[in-house]
């Protein structure tokens, strides 16, 4: 056995673990950010570039760690930034975090996963892998499963960190922006210390766009099941 070969995950797994023994999950609430809203307002202002940087090292950490609180770290980046600067840090970093945990587990476990799978993996893989970037647009389009899902079960059909990295990228897209212009909306309430109604984040005007282009991510492999094997 290759123990080389888990580091990656142990240490993923080991900073999950650190995060809940520690309570730092806690600290991605709404009532910690309006207590410190205001100083992280400041700090902007007087360090917009270490800013940009400190923020997006802790989005990435909590996607690759799979630390729950993402969403509020979104709408906050969205209210300290604005729709644009927030939305392409959220993006550039949540690609980057979850191509993190991406290579640690198709590195640690995707043989063995095969292995121990036997033939049905390898057959799902296979006509997984025959519409990669169409699955996996629909999968980043639509918040049907946990971000830390879509995270790991591309990484066990064998896609390729290209297309990966690719869809995940231009998937996220549509609702990040989303979701930071949301909150670049809110940033008066946060000031306030106050906790924002999000029931707007489930409301038809978010859902149904999204469902949308996700069913357009679907068509490709459509017209190839009605166009059929092509004759050679």
């Amino acid at each position: 056995m290759n123990i080389k070969r888990y580091i990656p995950i142990a240490v993923l797994l080991t900073g999950l673990a650190l995060v809940f023994y520690f309570d730092i999950h806690k600290m991605l609430s709404f009532e910690a950010v309006g207590e410190n809203y205001n100083q992280l307002k400041i700090f902007i202002d007087e360090q917009f570039i270490i800013s940009l940087l400190a923020f997006g090292f802790v989005y990435l950490i909590a996607v690759a760690f799979s630390i729950p609180g993402a969403l509020i770290l979104s709408l906050l980046y969205g209210a300290l930034l604005g729709t644009v600067v927030g939305g392409t840090l959220i993006v550039i970093s949540a690609t980057i975090g979850a191509t993190l945990i991406f290579l640690a587990a198709k590195y640690a476990l995707q043989d063995i996963l095969k292995q121990r799978a036997g033939p049905w993996l390898s057959k799902m893989s296979a006509g997984f892998n025959e519409n990669a970037t169409s699955y996996m647009m629909f999968l980043r389009l639509v918040p049907v499963f946990p971000f830390f899902v879509v995270n790991l079960v591309p990484a066990f059909m064998g896609v390729s960190l290209r297309v990966y990295m690719v869809t995940t990228f231009l998937g996220i897209l549509p609702g990040t922006f989303i979701y930071a212009s949301i909150g670049s909306g809110i940033g008066y309430i946060l000031e306030q210390g106050e906790t924002p109604d999000l029931s707007v984040l489930t409301s038809s005007q978010v859902i149904l766009p999204l469902a949308a282009l996700g069913i357009l991510s679907l068509l490709p492999i459509l017209y190839k099941k009605i166009k059929g094997p092509t004759a050679t």
